[in-house]
């Protein structure tokens, strides 16, 4: 059962907001060299088509930065700062204009370092993610709990959260990821317990699309379910629109927020009637274009609709040589095979001009 989302602190990200009474943001992290400036615009582009809200992008030294600035000068994408271990690029990227910076507070150095990081944010009045991850938590925790354990990473993320508010910063984004899906679970709805603060939930190095949205899927819809979860990434070793796309689907699939339409479709027996693979491919690529958010169910046989399809409002299934269009469980026409694709793409367009 869905529970309500855990009430947290706004945190504006530019135009976005994240936490509060707005809705689960998605966001993913560009894959260009980050110095390759047109190729990072590209990407941005897309990752933006695809309704991704929030962009990270990976600053690793000064070059970096620099194209960092001339990027942000070109787009009015929320950008996010990607830092590790140099506390300048943070200060830099913020007076880069980047909307919000990651850092992992642990592997900055010395807490001067990180306070001067706490100053800039102030001064340019950015957000800041605190990401505490598995493979870069403090020594003293490790040796504390005998290893990376979820109870180290929350105590890690509390201990940042802490420092950061007594020196008078409280536009925090918190994450704890893990490249373990119990580790990730265990971890955040803990945290969640604990701070008041949005949290940003994903698991780190996921792996390819398939392991990766599989993992994804399991330990984003479990703290989903329990409320848990502000903002989303799926990290995939893929296209970083296919990371939007499989967030998008676990939203749709929990019933939480839609950028367009949900197809269902049956999985082909025996008793498949029509070429059903390519019809879905087809209608797939077709729906990516449409923004409303419909249920579309695609059914090989009798038996699989309009009967076990009624929540659907609308859909198709086969019969030989034709397909029975139904609309939430009732028939509407009967069409020739080869007309199936046309008449219920038809359909479609009518339902989402009429609203």
């Amino acid at each position: 059962m869905l529970k309500p989302r855990k009430k947290t602190r706004e945190v504006k990200v530019r135009d976005i907001g994240i936490g509060g009474n707005n809705p689960v943001r998605v966001q993913s992290m560009t894959s260009t060299s980050t110095v390759d400036i047109d190729a990072t615009l590209r990407q941005i582009e897309e990752l933006s088509n695809a309704d991704c809200e929030l962009i990270r992008i990976a600053i690793p030294d000064r070059r970096s930065l620099e194209a960092f600035r001339e990027i942000r000068k070109q787009t009015d994408v929320p950008l996010i700062a990607d830092i590790h271990f140099n506390y300048r690029l943070a200060i830099g990227a913020l007076e880069a204009g980047a909307d919000k910076i990651r850092i992992n507070p642990g592997n900055i150095g010395d807490k001067k370092k990180v306070l001067e990081i706490i100053e800039s944010l102030k001064q340019n009045k950015k957000a800041v993610r605190i990401g505490v991850n598995s493979g870069s938590l403090e020594i003293d925790l490790i040796d504390k709990y005998h290893g990376v354990t979820s109870q180290g990473l929350v105590e890690s993320a509390i201990r940042w959260v802490n420092y950061f508010t007594e020196n008078g910063f409280e536009d925090i984004v918190v994450s704890i990821k893990s490249s373990s899906v119990i580790q990730t679970i265990e971890a955040n709805l803990e945290l969640s317990s604990k701070i008041q603060f949005p949290i940003h939930i994903g698991v780190t190095e996921a792996g390819p699309l398939l392991p990766g949205t599989v993992k994804s899927a399991i330990a984003l819809g479990t703290l989903l379910l329990q409320g848990v979860g502000d903002t989303i990434r799926v990290s995939l070793t893929e296209d970083p629109v296919k990371e939007v796309e499989v967030a998008w689907e676990i939203l749709k699939s929990l019933g939480i927020r839609a950028n367009g339409p949900l197809i269902i479709s049956c999985p082909t027996c025996a008793r498949t009637r029509i070429d059903l693979v390519s019809l879905v491919k087809k209608v797939e690529e077709k729906l990516k274009s449409i923004k409303y958010p419909i249920k579309v169910a695609i059914m090989g046989c009798e038996v699989n609709g309009p009967g076990e399809a009624r929540e659907a409002d609308i859909g198709i299934a086969a019969e030989p040589g034709k397909g029975v269009i139904f609309k939430k469980g009732k028939i509407i026409k009967r069409v020739k095979e080869e007309e199936i694709l046309e008449v219920l793409m038809e359909e479609i367009n009518n339902m989402v001009e009429g609203g």
